[in-house]
This record gives C-alpha cells, sequence and structure tokens, in this order.
C-alpha cells in the first residue's frame, strides 16, 4: 500500500458525506444546466445546498410513499434528476438499482423482475417501455416516476411534484428520511455487469465500498471546489458515478452534462470545463483531430519544435507548455487541466503527445467489482504505460505470474463488492477463500510498484507453441496507422489446432475514398510494417477492412464475443 498524497476527509457513508460537505460548499455551484424556456437565462447553476435539499425532499417522499427499504431503479440519459434520484434513494430510501440506459426493451424489463425493483425513475425516452411494463404487469414494479413531467399524469408520477411534496412533508416535521440510519456494510447499490441479461451478474456495492474509492481518489488526485467537470460516460457505470459524480460533489466542484460526442469540444468551452474522465478512445479521438488540424494548416513542424523547447527547460524546472501551445490549449479548452483515462488499455505515445502539449492526462484501472478504481497515475507516481500504483486503500498482486513476470491481477479492499446478488458460485469463484478478488486482467508490476496491463485473461490467444498474443498490444499498434479509428484482433482457427492471427479493421471514409478491395490493399501494406517490427509469432497474418463501427458497450468497450459471432457469421 503507498501513502495518501493529500490529507483528506473520510466519510462513513454517503449520508454522511453529503451532510458535511453541504456545509462546507452549499453556497458554490454543483451543477450548471442548460435551460430550454425561452423566457429563463440560457444557463442555470444549482448549488450544493439546494441539491442537497432536493435529495432530502425527494428521499422525504419515497418513504411517505411506502418505498423505505425497497429497491428502486433509475434509467435515463447523464441529467440532474438521475444524480437527485440516486442519492436520494441511496441516502436513507431503499437500495438504488442503476440500469443501462442503452438497453433493449426486453433486457430492461428483464432486469427490472430480477432486481425485485419496486419503483423506477426514467425519462421521456423510456416512455414506450414502461407503458408495455404496465400491461404486461409481471414486474414488482408500483410507482413509475417520469423526469420530465412537470406533474402527475394518470399512473404515472412527476419528480418534480414529489419533490415538492416531500418538502411539504418535511416542513411539516417528518424526519423520518433525514434520521434515516445507514449500514455501511449492507448491500445498497445493485449495479448490472454488461452481457446479456442470461449471464449479467448483480454486483452488491455497499456505502463503505463506495466512500473508501472516494477517500483513495481524493487522497491522490485532486479536484476542488473550483474545478468544473464534464459529465460524459453513463452515470450508470462505476467510472463515471464514482470518478465523474460522487467525488467531484464530496468536494464541492460543479458538473455540466455533456450534450453528446459530436459537442464535448463546444462543451468543454461553454463551460469552461476543468477536469473530465473518459474512455481511452474519446481521448484518441481528440488527438487525433488536434494533429489532424495542426497539420492541415502546415504548422506541425512549428509544434515539434515546441516540444524540444520544452523538454529542454524541463531539465531546469521551467514549464512553458500552457505559453508555446497558447492556440491549442484555448481551442480545447483554456482551463481544461486535468483529463483521466479508464476502462481500455491507452496509448502511450498519444498520453505523451498530450503531456508534451501541457495537459495533465492520467491513466486508471478498475471494476464494477471494486467500486471501481483500484489504481491509477496521479499527481505524483506517473509511468508511462502503466496503470499507476495501487490506492493507497489497496493491496495488490499477481496470481500465478510466469516466467516474463505476467499473471492475473487480483486485489483485496475495502472497496470490492460484498459478492453478486443470489449468485453464490460466481461469488466464490471470483472472490477467493483469502479474500483476494481476481480480476480476469493479466498484468506486471514493476519494481517500483507500477502496474502494467498486458490483456484480458480470457481473451488471450494461446498458441500450439505455448505462446501468448495479447489482442489490446497488436490493436494499439494498428489503431496508429494513418485514416484507421478502430480495430480487433482475434485468433482464427487454421483447423490444425492452431490460431492464426487476424484483425478487424475499421477505416475513416473521410480519408479512403476508393474501392474496399483498394483499401484492404493500402491497410494490408502499413500491417506488413507492423509485422516486420514484431517476431513471428505475432505476425497478423489476414485482415477484414469495413467502415462500419466495431460492436461496443455504453462505455465503448469492444463487445468481443458480439464480434466474434459477426465475424463467423459473415463467413
Amino acid at each position: 500500500m503507498r501513502k495518501p498524497i493529500y490529507k483528506v476527509e473520510k466519510y462513513k457513508d454517503l449520508k454522511e458525506m453529503l451532510k458535511v460537505s453541504g456545509e462546507k460548499y452549499g453556497n458554490r455551484p454543483a451543477y450548471i444546466i442548460k435551460t430550454e424556456n425561452e423566457n429563463e437565462k440560457k444557463y442555470k447553476e444549482i448549488t450544493h445546498k439546494e441539491f442537497r435539499n432536493h435529495i432530502n425532499y425527494l428521499g422525504t417522499k419515497l418513504i411517505d410513499m411506502g418505498l423505505k427499504g425497497k429497491r428502486i431503479a433509475v434509467i435515463s440519459d447523464n441529467r440532474y434528476e438521475w444524480a437527485v434520484a440516486y442519492l436520494s434513494i441511496v441516502t436513507g430510501t431503499g437500495i438504488v438499482v442503476p440500469l443501462d440506459k442503452a438497453l433493449p426493451s426486453n433486457e430492461i424489463e428483464s432486469l427490472i423482475i430480477r432486481s425485485g425493483a419496486e419503483a423506477i425513475f426514467y425519462s421521456n425516452k423510456y416512455n414506450d417501455v414502461m407503458n408495455e411494463i404496465k400491461e404486461k404487469k409481471n414486474t414488482k414494479l408500483k410507482y413509475f416516476i417520469s423526469m420530465d413531467l412537470k406533474e402527475k399524469e394518470k399512473d404515472t408520477d412527476s419528480i418534480h411534484e414529489l419533490i415538492e411534496e416531500g418538502k411539504k412533508i418535511l416542513d411539516n416535521g417528518d424526519t423520518r428520511f433525514l434520521d434515516a440510519k445507514i449500514n455501511p456494510d449492507e448491500m445498497q447499490i445493485m449495479l448490472f455487469t454488461s452481457g446479456t441479461t442470461a449471464i449479467s451478474k448483480a454486483v452488491a456495492l455497499s456505502h463503505k465500498n463506495l466512500t473508501s474509492n472516494i477517500f483513495d481518489m481524493a487522497s491522490v488526485i485532486k479536484i476542488t471546489e473550483k474545478d468544473t467537470l464534464l459529465s460524459f460516460l453513463p452515470l450508470h457505470h462505476t467510472f463515471e458515478s464514482s470518478v465523474g459524480f460522487l467525488y467531484p460533489i464530496s468536494v464541492g466542484a460543479r458538473i455540466a452534462f455533456c450534450d453528446g460526442i459530436r459537442h464535448i469540444a463546444e462543451n468543454i468551452k461553454e463551460y469552461d470545463v476543468s477536469a473530465m474522465i473518459s474512455v481511452p478512445a474519446l481521448f484518441e479521438g481528440i488527438y487525433k483531430q488536434v494533429k489532424k488540424a495542426i497539420v492541415k494548416q502546415g504548422k506541425w513542424e512549428k509544434v515539434e519544435q515546441g516540444f524540444k523547447i520544452c523538454n529542454m527547460l524541463d531539465k531546469v524546472g521551467i514549464n512553458l507548455r500552457p505559453i508555446i501551445f497558447r492556440e491549442i490549449h484555448e481551442k480545447l479548452g483554456k482551463n481544461l487541466r486535468l483529463m483521466v483515462a479508464g476502462g481500455a488499455a491507452f496509448d502511450p505515445e498519444i498520453q505523451k503527445n498530450f503531456m508534451d502539449l501541457g495537459f495533465n492526462i492520467y491513466q486508471g484501472y478498475g471494476l464494477t467489482e471494486t467500486s471501481p478504481v483500484v489504481a491509477a497515475e496521479d499527481d505524483k507516481y506517473r509511468r508511462l504505460g502503466s496503470i499507476g500504483k495501487a490506492f493507497p486503500s489497496v493491496d495488490v498482486k499477481l496470481f500465478e505470474p510466469n516466467a516474463e513476470g505476467i499473471g492475473e491481477l487480483i486485489v483485496k479492499a475495502p472497496t470490492v463488492m460484498l459478492g453478486y446478488y443470489n449468485n453464490e458460485e460466481a461469488t466464490k469463484e471470483t472472490i477467493d477463500s483469502d479474500g483476494w478478488l481476481h480480476t480476469g486482467d493479466l498484468a506486471r508490476i514493476d519494481e517500483d510498484g507500477y502496474i502494467f496491463i498486458t490483456g484480458r485473461k480470457k481473451y488471450v490467444i494461446v498458441l500450439q507453441n505455448g505462446k501468448n498474443i495479447f489482442p489490446e498490444e497488436l490493436e494499439i499498434l494498428i489503431n496508429k496507422i494513418e485514416g484507421v479509428k478502430e480495430s480487433f484482433v482475434f485468433g482464427n482457427p487454421d483447423g490444425k489446432g492452431d490460431y492464426k492471427i487476424c484483425a478487424k479493421i475499421v477505416y475513416d471514409k473521410d480519408i479512403y475514398k476508393s474501392d474496399e478491395s483498394q483499401i484492404k490493399d493500402l491497410i494490408w501494406y502499413e500491417v506488413k510494417k507492423i509485422n516486420k517490427t514484431m517476431p513471428a509469432y505475432k505476425y497478423i497474418r489476414d485482415i477484414i477492412v469495413t467502415d462500419k463501427e466495431l460492436i461496443k458497450t455504453t462505455t465503448q468497450k469492444i463487445k468481443r464475443h458480439e464480434e466474434m459471432k459477426q465475424i463467423l457469421k459473415e463467413g
């Protein structure tokens, strides 16, 4: 375990976190929201005090409705009402069940049944799904609560009306929600892992899990009440929920919601964003766009000269990057000081290029089962290509490392889940008898404690000669080819008991404009160049090219099994 860098507050539960931080930062803005009402200002700020009041009013009303101790689901795009609903459930009412906003209707229905939810908060986007569920009457749902309705319509409640009613009840002396005691060791959050409903598992998390992770984050990566974060990744996912929502709220920061992937650049500027978290693919895309624009202007050589000057000045402790690259900083956001990437492998070269331009960008690593962050680069410790060091309250080690020092990363920490709900067998497979959680990720740890993820255990391609191929390693190399948007490396059985390494490559139509057979030849030529840099057993033997995006989860991870099915189907 390493020591914290900063001295920070430790909370026993999220209720205490809201109370203590609310007293400190009550008058600071918690959210900035774009308004659609022509009679209002374009932007509306909601203070931390107002946010906490809304939570208390809604929680009071939920208890009044008979939902104390019940499971309550939440599904929508990222928005203020999602945050209010989540915290009003989890800090005194019952168990929150955040659902993936991208699920098809049949899977939403299935997870509502599996969770035993008795109420659900949702946006207009899910009206049809909820109407179907109402007709079928095959769930335990008693309350359907719209985030968009201003007042109740038939059998659908309005979150805004419930907040108003809760205020009246609280003003009349009902303090059941305010006085609710939290058991920090009990399940209060039920999160379903990505996958079909047949195989998705319900991860049981507690307040202790989440507050331990918030403490770890705050002790090594500094966000303050002066920061504004852009919320982009889906809030149902623990990475966004813990790092981009609960942690900023705990330190009095301000949160803005992204209008969509195409609007990220303008949102960073219009909200004066200083920090954001996302997946590597997003940051890699931003960097490629920036470089493309600079090359087009004929200024790339000037930028490379700037790199050399800055590297020389680094040796004497002078940092002029924000000045030398002022134009780039202003285009991306003049106050953007911190970016955190997680959820997939990050190309070290692109991370270095961001750093050379004067941007702080850290790579982190975690799992839903660990609430989620296990390790990250931070304000003191960083090493390119690594995921940093384990967090202060986290122990890590390698399980059965091979001769090259690569083994499965296993974790023991107060952030490790209680288990998979109603699935003792899966829990025992993941958490051993000594309390170590097996991540399923292969890694090596260097002499200084920096962790390097080498690949997913179940995706490793094991050749007949015993050699291991890590698809992610090859994908990073392929993705560097000009005009390649993304790639998927897989092992194709060769009929002789071995595998042929192949790649499905998605090209950019704006760059490659000839027919597909010519495009394949051009990309194949570049792949052969990559092959020459590697041992023969790693050679990519065949490629598929397409302009269609790979199948992904809402957090932009490739659904490898789905992609493999698609490849086999297409022959």
